[in-house]
């Protein structure tokens, strides 16, 4: 349930301003709502289970080095700090491709999603969590995380008809990366645990 809990909240606050929130909104406004949040979920849910195997195999590989483990984890976090600080934009190429995609809504959106994800930060947040937490509830957590910042991307853009307070929310999840990070670097070192 930790893993589950924690991997929801991380993964929801990395998802935060991030360009796949830009490519549901655009999705959204072409499909209808159901079909883009059902194409996201799966192809969620298949880069976060290869990005728990990872992890788990990263984690159960250097087991004898927890600290360690915890140390990298910790910086690894401040760099998605920095990372989410520098912000990711939809580039108008991708814009383009969301807005004139064929084919099935759900199929279009998954792969639209599947390729955008790889090497995404969430999902190097969700190899992370991996290393050090239960693999399905990091699986299932990092998922459920993903596909909630993504509806409230679809409502609120929706509801609003523009664009999330990008500052804030930009601002707001690389403070709680950066808090993560510290707090895994200081459990690393023994000063917390």
């Amino acid at each position: 349930m930790e893993a589950f809990l924690l991997s929801t909240a991380v993964i929801f606050v990395a998802e935060l301003g991030d360009k796949s929130q830009l490519m549901a909104m655009t999705f959204a406004s072409r499909y209808r709502a159901r079909d883009v949040l059902l194409g996201i979920t799966v192809a969620t849910a298949v880069v976060h289970l290869a990005s728990v195997a990872i992890g788990f195999w990263i984690g159960d590989a250097f087991a004898e080095q927890q600290d360690v483990i915890a140390i990298v984890a910790g910086i690894a976090f401040l760099g998605f700090a920095a990372w989410t600080l520098r912000g990711d934009e939809l580039t108008d190429d991708e814009a383009d491709k969301a807005r004139r995609s064929t084919g099935k809504a759900i199929f279009a959106v998954g792969v639209a999603f599947f390729l955008a994800e790889l090497g995404d930060k969430t999902m190097l947040a969700t190899i992370t969590l991996a290393t050090q937490h239960g693999w399905f509830g990091t699986w299932i957590g990092s998922t459920v995380g993903m596909v909630a910042a993504d509806a409230l991307a679809i409502v609120v853009g929706a509801m609003l008809g523009r664009k999330l307070p990008e500052k804030a929310i930009t601002y707001g999840a690389a403070t709680l990366f950066a808090l993560f990070g510290v707090l895994l670097i200081l459990e690393g070192a023994g000063v917390v645990g």
